[in-house]
């Protein structure tokens, strides 16, 4: 039986919360490019950019990273061509950080262009990571076990975390 973690509310809160943190560390930028990680993490960046867009008055570009996510060193697509995100500062948003094998690939196709800065948030951390990668900006922090499931769903009125 799953366990609900955190309820749609509490979730728009924290993604609240994340917005304002992303405008903080761009207060230079003019644009900031919020890159979501096919699906449930572009989900959770489209709910990111509503909070930026209402509360800034800055450029705010979404852009969804298609990345196959049981083999991330094949090619990643993103909605945007690499012209439009060189020189700006770019924000890579998944729904759950388990490994960070997915984020860290993310990571690297966007550095193959310069950038002004590159941050990562999350909105579900497990500290389960095999890579050195971090979240930037976070909704919650767990700890769970390795054999634990968390899985973020996204339902019409918005989206529900859970633990199996």
């Amino acid at each position: 039986m799953s366990e609900i973690i955190l309820t749609s509310e509490q979730i728009e809160h924290k993604l609240e919360r994340i917005a304002y943190q992303i405008l903080e560390a761009n207060g230079e930028n003019q644009t900031i490019i919020i890159a979501g990680i096919v699906s449930n993490g572009y989900a959770v960046a489209k709910r990111i950019v509503h909070h930026l867009k209402a509360n800034s008055s800055k450029e705010i570009l979404s852009c969804e990273i298609k990345i196959d996510k049981k083999n991330p060193r094949n090619p990643i697509q993103t909605t945007l061509a690499a012209k439009e995100y060189t020189d700006k500062s770019v924000v890579l948003v998944d729904d759950v950080l388990h490994t960070g094998t997915t984020l860290i690939y993310a990571v690297r196709h966007f550095l193959s262009v310069p950038l002004k800065q590159c941050k990562t948030a999350v909105l579900l951390d497990r500290n389960h990571k095999k890579f050195p990668i971090k979240a930037d900006f976070k909704g919650v922090s767990l700890s769970t076990s390795i054999n634990e499931n968390v899985a973020v769903q996204v339902k019409p009125n918005g989206f529900i975390a859970v633990l199996d």
